[in-house]
């Protein structure tokens, strides 16, 4: 990391002038030149103040004029470690050549005909990779949204109308989308619940499986949620179970083996959809193409979105033909899912999944985010726990005598390493877990650096 005055940037110089442009040309360090937020991200947020609904947050204090590689760059000339990704979603890179040259073609093409109106080869062609990426070797059939609550509210219609019945289970620590129903599938309350009611009926929720806080075995979690679906809500009105395989917004929280298959084996043996929504976790995120794969399951149905196409928005349900095909015709769709541009965007980036190695790049970077924080753990209890697969890892921070979460500590951290140049997310139901997303691009040397920081703001934090 090198610090330089802001009188290198002259005055109403864009950086993308300087020297810098976006994707893997981009200069790969961590550059603080001015305090963040500098003077021309302040005025970015004072605009944003005037303009965009309170309701609208932001994380890291700046404005954005580039990024790619491990690095996001703001309009003060600063250059940012990114271990977020924009919430796991530029697993790719923030602008990967083969998306960059398939959103440039399909732009030149067409923007837009709505797939319902007049289809088109692209949408097509992505729903055929889903299903043949999808775990299990049966017929599949995927439907393309916009975001991943679309595709869980999707897949909860599709689900009931193949059963016929109307419950549906969620978890505690879930989180599921901002919609009225999944804000219902949803956990926590704030900032997702409250003050949006009331919910959408037949929603229930039961325990899942969180090995540091509950200490059960997988079985026996399984086992208490089975008893409580049986006994309070009745196999014979559950129309799905919906579950993240790692919970994301929840902690990151990993199951204790055999927790998800016992709950898929109770789902088939009654009837009922088991729907894995892996919009955080899907596309290589964990070290697999899908974090089902790491548990053994087969979904009915899956829900993807963040990683699909590199930054567009795009999303899909994938999932058994025969329950797929439940719907009648015109039950599905919307105006721009499966927008062309996305579509294509999707295919590049798949392409990358496919030929690129990400799958082992996921698994060196977790490897690395592992040794870092357990080295960490191991001298400083206030870390309770690491956890994670993949490029998919978290830090929970308690108190080290009592283990009572520490939200305060973890928001102190964050802030920290943030002014420091390294981008971290917060999340968990207690909000004392900072997740670590780093695109699949980032140099080792980078990510090395961010963890750097953060436990030097972590060493920096009193004891309290």
């Amino acid at each position: 990391m090198w610090r330089d005055s802001p009188d290198s940037y002259a005055p109403g110089m864009s950086i993308i002038d300087t020297a810098f442009v976006g994707g893997p040309s981009l200069a790969q360090e961590r550059r603080i030149v001015t305090p963040i937020p500098g003077p021309r991200s302040q005025e970015l947020l004072e605009r944003k103040r005037a303009a965009v609904a309170a309701g609208v947050a932001h994380t890291v204090p700046i404005e954005t004029v580039a990024a790619g590689g491990g690095v996001v760059v703001d309009a003060d000339g600063n250059s940012l470690i990114d271990l977020g990704s924009g919430i796991a979603v530029t697993s790719v890179g923030n602008a990967h050549p083969g998306v960059v040259a398939a959103v440039q073609q399909a732009v030149a093409q067409f923007t837009h005909t709505c797939f319902m109106i007049s289809p088109y080869d692209s949408y097509v062609a992505v729903a055929e990779k889903l299903n043949a990426l999808a775990p299990g070797d049966h017929e599949k059939k995927s439907a393309l949204f916009n975001s991943g609550a679309e595709a869980v509210e999707n897949a909860v219609k599709i689900a009931r109308r193949f059963t016929g019945r109307p419950a549906v289970v969620a978890f505690d620590h879930a989180y599921h989308g901002r919609t009225n129903l999944t804000m219902a599938l949803t956990a926590k309350a704030m900032p997702y619940k409250s003050g949006f009611g009331p919910f959408a009926s037949e929603v229930y929720r039961v325990p899942a499986s969180y090995p540091f806080r509950d200490g059960l075995s997988g079985a026996d979690a399984a086992a208490t949620a089975i008893s409580l679906i049986e006994k309070q809500i009745g196999a014979d009105n559950l129309a799905a179970v919906i579950i993240e395989p790692i919970q994301g917004e929840g902690g990151f929280i990993v199951p204790a083996d055999g927790f998800l298959p016992a709950v898929v084996d109770w789902c088939r043996a009654n009837g009922v959809v088991f729907i894995a929504d892996e919009v955080q976790t899907g596309f290589a995120r964990t070290g697999a193409m899908f974090a089902s794969e790491l548990f053994g399951i087969v979904p009915d149905l899956i829900t993807t979105a963040k990683g699909i196409a590199g930054g567009m928005p795009l999303a899909a349900v994938t999932g058994r033909a025969e329950i797929m095909d439940a719907t009648h015709g015109g039950g599905l769709g919307g105006t721009y899912g499966g927008n062309p541009v996305a579509c294509a965007a999707a295919l590049a980036s798949i392409e990358a999944f496919e030929n690129e190695g990400l799958l082992g790049r996921a698994q060196q970077i977790g490897g690395i985010l592992r040794a870092r924080l357990e080295s960490v753990q191991a001298s400083d209890p206030r870390i309770g726990d690491v956890r994670g697969h993949g490029a998919m890892i978290a830090a929970e921070f308690v108190d080290p005598v009592t283990k009572a979460p520490d939200a305060a500590l973890t928001a102190a951290v964050a802030k920290a390493a943030i002014a420091e140049g390294v981008i971290v997310l917060t999340c968990g139901t207690y909000g004392n877990v900072i997740r670590f997303l780093p695109p699949l691009s980032i140099p080792d040397d980078l990510l090395i650096e961010g963890l750097d920081v953060v436990a030097a703001a972590l060493a920096a934090q009193p004891p309290r």
